[in-house]
C-alpha cells in the first residue's frame, strides 16, 4: 500500500509550520556524549535489536556544532558541568536535551558536594527520563514524546506572540551578576567573556571555583 492510496486526488495539504516540525523531527541527530552507565543503555539503542535509525536518528555526531539533540547520560559532576555547558553552546539552533536516568534529572543517589544535583542547573532540559538505568525502550519512548513536543512547536509571528505572553525572567539569561558589578577584576573577566560568548562558562566555572573554597 503506497502513501498515493492514502491521499485524496493525490493533493496533500499542509502548513510550513508542520512541514518544518515534521522534518525536524524525523532527523534528530543525536551528540555523542556519555557520563555514566545510562550511556551503555544508550548505545544498545542505537544497535541492530533496537534500532533507532528507524526514527531518523541512526546517526550519533561526534561534534556537537553537526548535532540537535543533547541526551544527558548519566551523573554530570562539578568538574564536567563547564564541558557540558561548552558542548552545548556549540550545538546549532534548533536543539533539544533529554535528560536520561535519574542521576541527570536529580543526582540520584549521589546526594553530595560532587555531583550536580540536576543537569537543569547547567542547561534548560526539554524530557525528563527516570530509571536507574532506564531500558532502551524507555529512551525510545521518551524520544517519541520528544517528537510530540517538536510537532507542536510554534515558528515565526506564532512563536514570537507566545513568548511575548511569557513573564519576563527575574534575572534575564546572559546578564551580569549582582556579585561581578561591584568587583573590578570579575566586571572585566566577564566583558570578555561576552565578547567571546562564553559567560555562562565563566559563571559555572567561577561558582565552582567558590563551592571549591568553601
Amino acid at each position: 500500500m503506497g502513501i498515493e492510496e492514502k491521499l485524496p486526488a493525490g493533493v496533500l495539504l499542509t502548513s510550513v509550520e508542520k512541514l518544518v516540525n515534521w522534518t525536524r523531527k524525523s532527523s534528530f541527530w543525536p551528540a555523542t556524549f556519555g557520563l555514566a552507565c545510562c550511556a551503555i543503555e544508550m548505545m544498545a539503542s542505537g544497535g541492530a535489536r533496537y534500532d533507532l535509525g528507524r526514527f531518523g536518528m541512526e546517526v550519533f555526531r561526534a561534534s556537537p556544532r553537526q548535532a540537535d539533540l543533547m541526551i544527558v547520560a548519566g551523573r554530570v559532576s562539578q568538574k564536567m558541568a563547564p564541558v557540558l555547558r561548552q558542548i552545548y553552546d556549540q550545538m546549532p539552533e534548533p536543539r533539544w536535551v533529554l535528560s536520561m536516568g535519574v542521576c541527570a534529572s536529580s543526582g540520584g543517589m549521589f546526594n553530595n558536594y560532587a555531583i550536580v544535583q540536576g543537569v537543569d542547573h547547567v542547561v534548560p532540559v526539554d524530557m525528563y527520563l527516570p530509571g536507574c538505568p532506564p531500558r532502551p525502550e524507555m529512551l525510545m519512548d521518551a524520544i517519541l514524546k520528544l517528537h510530540e513536543k517538536v510537532m507542536h512547536e510554534p515558528l515565526g509571528e506564532k512563536r514570537r506572540l507566545i513568548l511575548a505572553e511569557q513573564p519576563a525572567p527575574l534575572v534575564k539569561p546572559g546578564s551580569m551578576p549582582s556579585s561581578y558589578r561591584f568587583n573590578k577584576a570579575k566586571k572585566r573577566q566577564w566583558t570578555e567573556a561576552v565578547e567571546q560568548g562564553t559567560e555562562e562558562q565563566l559563571r559555572i566555572e567561577n561558582w565552582m571555583k567558590e563551592r571549591a573554597g568553601l
